[in-house]
């Protein structure tokens, strides 16, 4: 069975109430339910994790790479800024989805740069929780589920 790795960088364990006109008022714990009920109805399994610290994402992305588990990525803030970041996602052999929660394209300059959407596989932006959705229907499908 398919195991996907749903990484989400700082700040958005502060989903539903950090900018709910932009981000939504779905909170960090109802995004991880809403992922692990549909990661069930598509036959797959996902793991959710959270962190504030640029050094976990890491740790979680080269665990994903050493397995060659699909990786959806939500790095926040430091999509803009974390080379880091983005070296260790050329480490990943299974497709990768960097997901905006926001459409980023519509916000300020600094946040129209990624490091990291020239690696992966496919980018949403700008659909809200639902992106997360889209990009776990993905990966199912491309899995064969």
């Amino acid at each position: 069975m398919t195991m996907v790795n749903i990484i989400n960088g700082p700040n958005l364990g502060r989903l539903g109430r950090r900018e709910p006109d932009v981000y939504g008022s779905t909170t960090h714990e109802q995004l991880s339910a809403l992922i692990e009920r549909a990661a069930v109805e598509f036959g797959i399994k996902a793991v959710v994790r959270q962190s504030d610290s640029e050094s976990q994402l890491l740790d979680w992305i080269h665990l994903a790479a050493d397995a060659g588990e699909p990786v959806i990525l939500n790095a926040g803030g430091l999509t803009h800024t974390s080379v880091a970041l983005r070296d260790a996602c050329a480490e990943l052999s299974a497709p990768f989805i960097e997901v905006h929660i926001s459409n980023v394209h519509a916000r300020e300059e600094f946040r129209r740069h990624s490091y990291l959407s020239p690696l992966a596989t496919g980018v949403i932006t700008g659909l809200g929780v639902q992106g997360y959705l889209l990009a776990l229907r993905y990966l199912a499908e491309i899995a064969g589920n």
